[in-house]
């Protein structure tokens, strides 16, 4: 089967979204099948080996000339070509500020609008690879912001469209009117142009069939799944050392990295055992104030001394850090949809500790690998790293849970197998 995959950069970051894209992409080809994974806007970051073709369509500098200026609306290929190089679109987004949604509702409203919008030229270029040289048997977008190139691609006699679902609204919901309301009736009327949709988990599947007003039973849900090379079990360490509790994630206010010091701090004046702080995750330029923010509170407060941000981590270093933690927590402000980083942790029998919203119940019930908060409750969330502190022996049994959960449903071959009788189901 050939499989035409788009997948969205993420502007030089590690993103959940493509490393998923990523892995899937590689595990299909690992089944035999023939699978083209393109990158759109930037080119995609991964900690894996990367299988992504080495051109970007619909490259974020284009897109972003289209939308302010007309006169990019009508220049050649050749000078588009040269905007589209992986290597000045990396260069433009390194060090690049976080992605401000209210800043690009102009410009998300015109995406959304596909063959209508100012970026049809790119649209155009990419439809015709896809139907004149690719011929693929199914075409998958990475998410439903590119839900504006399903209608073309249709229209030109393409195959079954697919699309996954991956946290879209914390983008949207950021959206300043009128640009809200207009991405969100386009997002429920370009819906009818995609054959399917992919959630990693039934909640988010309930979610957006809500939100995007389209029948529950037109969503899959496929959980994620790792490539489990090199993940393994914890380090063995001092039984006098000081606990780790860890942070892993993109470095901002979303992820709440604030809620994990402020139950810190708490945990100083109870009977806790020894412990420190260790954070890890990309950081954007947007984002170095928001750090620096808790960084003084902690140089300040009675963590003083027992927090570090070991910064962005490659592949090697980000199972290293997490073999080398007690618990991972993860007390996110706005609901999950994705979890990547449990799974990961999972994966080296670290334990977490979660918010009881969004996707991070139902990982908990599945697999039985940590304990739940309540969702921006620092006092709750204290309370449960308390009890993961002073019962060792119960900590290592949740994540020996995790673990195997991992290694018997949340893996790389079991997620491209589901992804592939999907596929065949629709061709």
């Amino acid at each position: 089967m050939r499989i035409a995959y788009l997948a969205a950069g993420a502007a030089g970051m590690y993103c959940g979204s493509c490393l998923h894209d990523n892995t899937l992409a590689a595990a299909l080809l690992k089944l035999g099948e023939d699978v083209i994974l393109a990158p759109i806007y930037t080119p995609i970051r991964t900690d894996e080996v990367d299988v992504s073709e080495p051109r970007v369509f619909y490259g974020g500098i284009n897109a972003y000339l289209q939308q302010k200026f007309p006169i990019f609306r009508r220049t050649p290929r050749w000078l588009d070509g040269w905007l589209d190089h992986p290597a000045l679109l990396r260069l433009a987004t390194k060090n690049a500020a976080s992605v401000d949604a209210s800043k690009l509702g102009d410009m998300t409203v015109s995406m959304l609008q596909g063959e209508q919008g100012n970026q049809r030229k790119e649209l155009e270029k990419l439809v015709d690879w896809l139907v004149d040289e690719v011929k693929p048997d199914v075409v998958h977008l990475s998410n439903s912001m590119m839900l504006g190139l399903a209608r073309l691609i249709r229209d030109r006699g393409g195959p079954p469209i697919v699309c996954s679902l991956s946290g879209e609204d914390i983008f949207l919901e950021k959206l300043t009117p009128p640009y809200y309301e207009q991405a969100r009736q386009l997002l429920r009327e370009r819906a009818a142009d995609v054959t399917a949709f992919v959630a990693l988990n039934g909640y988010y599947a309930d979610f957006m069939a809500d939100y995007m007003d389209v029948p529950r039973e037109r969503i899959e849900v496929i959980p994620h799944g790792l490539d489990l090379a090199g993940h393994g079990n914890p380090k063995p360490r001092s039984s006098d050392a000081p606990r780790r509790i860890g942070f892993f994630a993109r470095i901002c206010h979303d992820k709440g990295l604030h809620v994990l010091i402020e139950a810190a701090e708490k945990l100083t004046v109870l009977d806790a055992p020894p412990f420190e702080i260790h954070a890890a995750g990309y950081l954007g330029g947007g984002d170095r104030q928001y750090l620096a923010d808790v960084e003084r509170r902690v140089a300040r407060g009675p963590l003083a001394s027992r927090f570090t941000y070991h910064g962005e981590l490659d592949r090697a270093q980000k199972i290293e850090f997490l073999q080398s933690l007690d618990i991972l927590a993860l007390p996110t402000v706005y609901r999950e949809s994705k979890g990547l980083p449990v799974l990961e942790a999972w994966a080296n029998a670290t334990p977490v500790v979660l918010p009881a919203h969004g996707a991070f119940p139902e990982m908990i019930a599945d697999a039985g690998g940590g304990l739940l908060h309540e969702p921006l409750d620092a006092e709750s969330l204290a309370a449960q790293l308390l009890k993961l502190l002073k019962q060792p022996e119960h900590a290592a049994e949740l994540g020996r849970r995790g673990q195997q959960a991992v290694a018997d449903r949340y893996h790389a071959a079991r997620m491209a197998e589901a992804t592939r009788d999907l596929y065949s189901r629709l061709v």
